[in-house]
């Protein structure tokens, strides 16, 4: 074994020293590749992956935690300023279930958990307040489970309820949210529905969303505004897209005003018209009389009963005593139908109150189509509505060519050096990876010629003399210096040779039927059938056992 140990480390100082500077050189690269990729791959794998115990923890909260995970012996890392406290994967549920059993974290909002807390001797005011208190701490952690909420805070503004006005103010919500990434629009109107609909009588425009950079993500006069921006931009896309296809696509330009309604609220309109017919719904009629022929002919209405009357009719005078007067009265009362209409209008935040489009076409790409065709068009596509002031423009111009085709260049000269990076990005690549690949392939080179088994020795190639017992016998200088030398014998039939050695020099060795080698003689007449019977003799041997057999007879003669 050890003769083998050492034959493969000088096998391997030899390939070495046959390798050029430039393969030397690749040679370590390589290996340096491998061994800092080994170390790299080794450190990251032995990394544990952490996962986060608690988020938005208070600062004594986080210091109680910290300690018990360093009383624990558990590997932590603080993240987010310390609010959240990050463990490996595998102790997590461990962790939580110590901490609760602490008490740990002991600030949280608590939600529903607040009113058990609560004593029977608590005021009404104390009561609105937890209930506050639980209904916000609920809402938040509804919210946190939200994807892409770190944390999350509600407050809710409830107005004082007063027996001396009529008008009831509605409530009001502001929620804070730290994200890990930017919410999309659906996901703030989530967050608005679901505070507003937690909370009796609080309309979604009274919930304002603020994010950690103190972005407001929806309330107020940023509802209006972006309710315009995107009116805008689906109106502007539907006209210019039906402009393409009708003058063909840069031959046009659309430009859309919109005005949104910044505040919300609620008119109530009544309206009444006469019914068909003018029907009576009820009717009531009152007469006295007073007096005998109260009424008749000579009597004079308004007369004073035993007193003369003279009344002035303008067409004569007629006078009549008081007791031949008398008083008459009739009253005659009707309600006819009418017709009532009571209209209620919500107007919310964001809603359209007015817009403006204005059209501009190239007059060569116009040639031949009717301009109040493209108005009639566009008119309908934008859905304008003269009644509350909408207008619309369209005209004919020239268009600046030059400019487009600048535009138009420098958009292609922006995208050939974009492929152009990322052709570069894609060689860098391949040459780091093949790179790779050739310092991989020559180490595996150096590791095959260094483990290499070597070629096993036939005996055939050398010169034998037969030996009784069908046998061979190696030849000593003297015999191959034309002396008379000893053989000596092989083993028994089928036995492994037991080789010795001389006292003599090295022997030489010539290959079977060679001729004429300087101080060797030449073979005898009959000398070929015995070299043809001593190779087939050598080649019945295992050829690894007597590889290493020669091997180990050529040092023995190197040392001697």
């Amino acid at each position: 074994m050890a003769s083998k140990i050492n034959g493969a480390g000088r096998r391997a100082l030899e390939a070495v020293r046959e390798f050029t500077v430039a393969q030397r050189t690749l040679a370590l690269i390589g290996a340096g590749v491998l061994v800092l990729g080994s170390v790299g791959l080794s450190f990251w794998l032995s990394q544990p992956s952490y996962s986060p115990l608690f988020s938005g923890l208070s600062g004594p909260d986080a210091s109680a935690v910290v300690k018990k995970l360093e009383a624990d012996g558990v590997k932590y890392e603080l993240t987010d300023g310390g609010g959240t406290i990050m463990v490996p994967a595998a102790d997590v549920n461990r962790e939580r279930i110590a901490a609760a059993a602490l008490g740990l974290p002991s600030s949280e909002s608590g939600g529903y958990s607040l009113l058990d807390k609560m004593g029977v001797a608590a005021s009404n005011f104390q009561q609105d307040v937890t209930y506050k208190r639980a209904i916000e701490g609920e809402l938040a952690t509804t919210i946190q489970s939200i994807a892409g909420v770190e944390q999350a805070s509600v407050k809710i503004a409830t107005p004082e309820k007063t027996v001396f006005s009529d008008q009831v103010q509605a409530p009001t919500a502001s929620v804070f949210v730290k994200t890990a990434v930017p919410l999309t629009k659906e996901q703030v109107k989530a967050i608005v529905h679901l505070t507003s609909s937690a909370t009796p009588g609080m309309a979604p425009e009274g919930v304002s969303v603020v994010d950690s950079e103190g972005r407001v993500l929806s309330g107020g006069a940023n509802d209006s505004g972006s309710a315009a921006s995107d009116y805008e931009s689906a109106t502007q896309a539907k006209v210019q897209g039906m402009l393409d296809e009708l003058v063909g696509a840069g031959n046009s330009t659309v430009v859309v005003a919109a005005t949104a309604n910044a505040a919300s609220g609620t008119t109530t309109t009544e309206s009444y018209t006469t019914p068909e017919g003018n029907p009576t719904i009820s009717q009531q009629t009152s007469t006295e009389k007073y007096g005998n022929g109260a009424g008749g002919a000579g009597g004079v209405a308004g007369g004073v009963l035993g007193e003369e009357v003279q009344a002035n009719t303008g067409t004569g005078t007629a006078a009549r005593t008081g007791t031949d007067g008398g008083y008459q009265s009739t009253n005659d009362s009707k309600v006819n139908a009418l017709n009532k209409v009571t209209a209620t209008t919500t107007s919310p935040t964001g809603s359209i109150t007015r817009q403006t489009v204005s059209v501009a076409i190239d007059s060569k790409a116009a040639v031949g189509i009717d301009p109040t065709v493209i108005e009639n068009l566009v008119t309908t596509a934008a859905g304008i509505d003269t009644r509350r002031g909408d207008r619309i423009t369209v005209e004919s111009a020239v268009f600046s060519r030059p400019t487009a085709e600048e535009a138009t260049a420098a958009l292609d000269a922006a995208g050939e050096a974009q492929g152009q990076k990322s052709m570069m990005d894609l060689i860098t690549t391949a040459v780091t990876v093949l790179g790779g690949l050739i310092a991989l392939v020559i180490v595996l080179v150096f590791l095959k010629k260094l483990f290499r088994k070597p070629d096993p020795i036939d005996g055939g190639d050398f010169t034998a003399t037969p030996a009784d017992g069908g046998g061979v016998a190696w030849l000593d200088d003297a015999a191959a210096n034309g002396a008379a030398g000893t053989p000596v014998p092989l083993g028994a039939a089928g036995q492994p040779p037991v080789l010795t050695q001389s006292s003599a020099p090295t022997a030489v060795l010539e290959p079977a039927g060679f001729a004429g080698a300087p101080g060797a003689a030449a073979p005898a007449a009959g000398a070929t059938a015995g070299y043809a019977s001593s190779a087939d003799a050598v080649r019945a041997f295992e050829p690894a056992e007597t590889a290493e057999m020669l091997r180990a007879l050529m040092d023995n003669r190197s040392r001697s």
